[in-house]
């Protein structure tokens, strides 16, 4: 597992209860930062995350909140700054699919206006304001931002025509913001494939083995994988900003 000296800076996780997001909180947190966790889960489930984080030694304060909400996002980043006093990162990682089971493309009437509206208020709407509330800080430590996309962005795949357009957008939107927040604030993102987490468990194992078979590396991918290139885009790529990278073990 790769590491940081990033002691004394602050990182908003977003969707940071389970999956990716837990991991990210995890290593950054065990590189020195200290960590807001946020999530739309239970008080009991965030309460847990957040003791097993500090039994690790890990620094955190949680929020439950909804990035779908406006007040919602304002009240996670003040939270940082309010406790904290200052903002280095923002992962802004949590995500809907608004469905249980992909919906086949040709499927139309499946992808409903509620749906598209659940999608995009959180997938794309979310990052944008969480973006727009964090910029002071982040200017200020000239900070970093890294969006979770999907490889469904440039693929096929995805768990419906919504979802995949919009962390198609989200692409889009990294770009843009880059050149927004730039040069003070570096923003990227990550496209993470098939991804072994408590959200993947519901699909079939069919599903599964069909998106393992799918790839160069014949293996799904672990949440820690994420979290290293998020650490990466963060403490590292120092000339790097607008970019998507793809992690899907090389899909053929």
């Amino acid at each position: 597992m790769i590491s940081a000296n990033i002691e004394g800076k602050v990182v908003v996780i977003t969707g940071g209860a389970s999956g990716i997001g837990y991991a990210a909180a995890r290593l950054f947190g065990g590189c020195g930062a200290s960590v807001v966790l946020n999530d739309i889960a239970d008080e009991e489930v965030l309460n847990d995350a957040a003791s097993r984080l500090r039994q690790d030694g890990v620094e955190v304060t949680y929020v439950r909140a909804d990035i779908g909400i406006a007040d919602d996002v304002a009240r996670t980043i003040d939270t940082a700054a309010q406790t904290y006093g200052r903002l280095d990162y923002l992962i802004c990682n949590a995500g809907v699919s608004a469905t249980s089971k992909p919906i086949p493309l040709p499927d139309l009437d499946a992808v409903t206006d509620d749906m598209w509206d659940a999608i995009l208020r959180v997938n794309l709407l979310g990052p944008f304001r969480l973006a727009r509330a964090a910029a002071p800080y982040l200017k200020n430590s000239r900070g970093a931002i890294v969006s979770t996309s999907s490889a469904a962005a440039f693929t096929l795949s995805g768990s419906s025509i919504a979802y995949a357009a919009s962390k198609a957008a989200l692409v889009k939107l990294t770009r843009d913001l880059a050149i927004a927040l730039g040069p003070e604030v570096r923003v990227n993102a990550v496209a993470p494939g098939f991804i072994k987490t408590p959200w993947t468990a519901r699909f079939k194992p069919e599903w599964e083995k069909r998106g393992v078979e799918n790839t160069t590396l014949k293996k799904a991918g672990q949440p820690e994988d994420v979290a290293e290139l998020m650490l990466y885009l963060c403490a590292g790529a120092a000339f790097m900003t607008g970019q998507t990278l793809i992690i899907d073990g090389g899909v053929l």
